[in-house]
C-alpha cells in the first residue's frame, strides 16, 4: 500500500457555544477545518500513511492549524508557509427546527492566492498511490481551479488513483465568473471514485432522474459511469432530517456491475453534523485501502459518519478499533 495524499485549503472554523446565535455572547470555539484536511486527518488517525498539500499563512493561526494536523499524524512536509491570511468560516449550529448556518470569510487566503505553477507535482506525487480532491478547491477561484486540474492531470499521467468529493458550494462558485459544470466535469473525468449523489450527477450531466429512492440512485450512477470511463465507484449517503437533533442516515456504494446499500440508522442527540460527509469519505477510503468489498465500504463509511455526529469540530478522530466496534454494534459503555 502506498501513500495517500490530499490537496486543498485548511481553514479555521469558529462557532458559538451551547447552540447560541453567532456572537450572542462574545465567545467562539475554534477548530481546524477544511474538507481535504478532514479526510487526511481521519485516515491518519485510522493508521494510514497520509499527507496533505496546502498553503498556510506564516502566522500564529497557521501554526495552530499545523499543530493540529501534525498532532493527529498527518504528514505535513509539503505544506507551504507563506505571507497571507487564514481562511475562516463561521458555523451557527442548528437547534430544534432552526437550521445550521454557515458564513464564509475565506476570500484571498494564502491557499487561494498560491499560483498554480507553485506546486511541483513530480515531487509531491512521489510514492503516492491515491490523490484526494474535492469540488471546494476549484470553487475558490480560477487560480485554485487551475491548480486542482494540474494535480489531477499529473496524477493521471502517473497512473495514480484519484478520489473526488463533489462538495458543491454554490456561494463559492457564484463569487466569481465561474463555469462549475465544465470544471467539475474535467476533474471527475480523472477520478475512479466519486463521492456524490443523484443531485451532483444531475448537475454535471444537465439532467434529472425520474425514479425514486434506490432506483434513482442506480439510474444516476449508470449515467455517470457512461459519461466518465475512468469511474469505478460512486459513494453516497441519504439523509432524512427530522430536526437538528434527529436524523436518519444510510449509505450506498455503486460499482459498474454491483451495488451495496446499508440499512438506515437513526441518529439522535446529534452534537455536530459539520464534517460528517468528510468522515463518510474517510470510512469508504479506509475500507477501499484495506481491499474490502462494496458492502464493507458502505458500512465503514456509514459507521464513521455516524460517529462523527457525536463529536464537536470538523474532523473525525476515531481510531480503527473504535470504528470496528461501532460496525460490530458496540454502543454500550466500554470498561
Amino acid at each position: 500500500m502506498g501513500r495517500f495524499l490530499a490537496f486543498g485549503e485548511v481553514m479555521l472554523r469558529l462557532s458559538p457555544p451551547n447552540r447560541e446565535l453567532l456572537l450572542q455572547t462574545p465567545q467562539l470555539s475554534v477548530w481546524t477545518a477544511g474538507a481535504e484536511a478532514n479526510v487526511a486527518t481521519a485516515l491518519a488517525v485510522l493508521g494510514h500513511d497520509t499527507g496533505l498539500v496546502t498553503a498556510l499563512p506564516d502566522t500564529a493561526l497557521g501554526d495552530a492549524a499545523l499543530r493540529h494536523l501534525r498532532g493527529n499524524g498527518v504528514d505535513c512536509r509539503n505544506i507551504r508557509r507563506c505571507a497571507g491570511r487564514m481562511g475562516l468560516y463561521f458555523v451557527t449550529p442548528g437547534a430544534g427546527l432552526r437550521a445550521t448556518e454557515v458564513v464564509y470569510d475565506r476570500a484571498g487566503s494564502a491557499f487561494a492566492e498560491t499560483p498554480a505553477d507553485h506546486w511541483d507535482w513530480d515531487a509531491l506525487l512521489d510514492g503516492v498511490d491515491r490523490l484526494h480532491l474535492s469540488g471546494i478547491t476549484p470553487a475558490l477561484g480560477p487560480v485554485p481551479a487551475q491548480a486542482a486540474l494540474r494535480a489531477a492531470q499529473a496524477a493521471t499521467q502517473r497512473g495514480i488513483a484519484i478520489s473526488f468529493d463533489g462538495n458543491y458550494r454554490a456561494r463559492l462558485w457564484e463569487s466569481w465568473d465561474s463555469d462549475p459544470r465544465s470544471i467539475l466535469t474535467e476533474l471527475i473525468g480523472h477520478a475512479d471514485l466519486l463521492f456524490g449523489n443523484h443531485r451532483d450527477i444531475g448537475l454535471l450531466l444537465g439532467r434529472s432522474f425520474g425514479n425514486d429512492g434506490e432506483a434513482r440512485r442506480r439510474e444516476s450512477a449508470e449515467a455517470a459511469f457512461a459519461a466518465f470511463p475512468r469511474l469505478r465507484w460512486i459513494a453516497s449517503t441519504a439523509r432524512h432530517v427530522v430536526d437538528a437533533d434527529r436524523h436518519r442516515l444510510s449509505a450506498r456504494i455503486d460499482g459498474r456491475d454491483r451495488h451495496a446499500q446499508t440499512e438506515e440508522i437513526a441518529l439522535s442527540g446529534i452534537v455536530d453534523r459539520i464534517g460528517a460527509g468528510d468522515a463518510f469519505a474517510s470510512g469508504v477510503l479506509h475500507a477501499l485501502r484495506l481491499g474490502k468489498d462494496a458492502a464493507a465500504m458502505a458500512a465503514d463509511g456509514l459507521a464513521l459518519t455516524c460517529l462523527k455526529h457525536s463529536l464537536p469540530g470538523d474532523a473525525s478522530l476515531f481510531n480503527r478499533a473504535e470504528l470496528e466496534a461501532f460496525v460490530a454494534g458496540g454502543v454500550d459503555v466500554k470498561r
